[in-house]
């Protein structure tokens, strides 16, 4: 089984070449890379070249490892029982399959996305180390062992928010997303918007990647807000020269709420504009 990308996603050599390495070592697959660079969208990209399903897993600060595999709803059982309720005499209707489980459980291999990993607690990685590498896990409550049927294609990523354990790390293959060059995201753009006039384009990239160079940037507008700025020109049918000819002493470019995303950034661009007229 060979990834070899999509029509919907631009893959450099280097990426498949990770993603079919992960694959062949049976080991998930870590991706790193700023925010913004496709990271999430691999993960589905990969299922929909493989032909398996998504099973998506969506890490916030409040995660616990646990609801990868299951949670046990003692509280509902508790009140059923109070109830006289039939349902309490089978523990497994208080038993709630996290995403882990169902990826396990699935006749057929699916990919399994664990979304920002680094969003959570630092143990959080450590506390699905056993799964990950004997893919299985117990049920205390119902006192079962679940196997993998099929071992799933597992994809993590991270923004790199925080370090994440060396225990962690050794059972990953890891790739960073290198930030698109020019070509690359000439080529990103097409998929996109494949009739967009090529000046238009080459416009769009110089300012694009002019406010990424300017030095002291809190944030660098990253690909997808590239993607959302080329949406906002076409529905405003901003002319060419607008922005060919945009004046430099303007400080910021059309509808730049979709690159810029911090008013430090703002303030930034106008003195830097400020400067340039100065000089001039």
């Amino acid at each position: 089984m060979q990834f070899q990308g999509t029509d919907a996603y631009v893959t450099t050599d280097e990426l498949k070449l990770a993603v079919n390495a992960a694959i062949t070592l049976q080991r998930p697959l870590l991706i790193k890379g700023e925010p913004g660079t496709g990271k999430t969208m691999l993960a589905e990209q990969v299922a929909a070249g493989l032909g398996l399903k998504l099973i998506q897993w969506h890490i916030k600060s409040t995660t616990k490892a646990h609801q990868g595999l299951y949670e046990y709803d003692a509280v509902s059982r508790l009140r059923d029982s109070q109830l006289g309720d039939d349902r309490v005499h089978d523990i497994k209707n208080y038993i709630k399959k996290g995403k882990m489980w169902d990826a396990f459980e699935s006749e057929e291999q699916v990919v399994l996305l664990i979304d920002e990993i680094d969003k959570a607690d630092i143990e959080f990685p450590n506390d699905l180390l056993q799964e990950l590498d004997k893919m299985e896990f117990y049920v205390y409550e119902t006192q079962e062992t679940i196997k993998a049927v099929k071992r799933p294609i597992i994809i993590i990523t991270s923004n790199n928010e925080k370090e994440l354990p060396d225990a962690f790390l050794r059972r990953c293959f890891f790739h960073y997303i290198d930030f698109p060059d020019f070509d690359t995201m000439k080529a990103i753009i097409d998929v996109h918007y494949p009739n967009l006039k090529k000046d238009m384009v080459k416009e769009a990239m110089d300012i694009f990647f002019d406010v990424r160079k300017v030095p002291g940037l809190k944030k660098k507008p990253s690909t997808s807000e590239l993607i959302d700025w080329l949406k906002l020109l076409l529905a405003d049918e901003i002319p060419d020269d607008i922005l060919r000819d945009r004046d430099t002493t303007k400080a910021i470019p059309p509808l730049y709420g979709a690159l810029v995303k911090n008013e430090q950034d703002v303030h930034l661009l106008e003195r830097l504009a400020f400067m340039n007229r100065r000089e001039r």
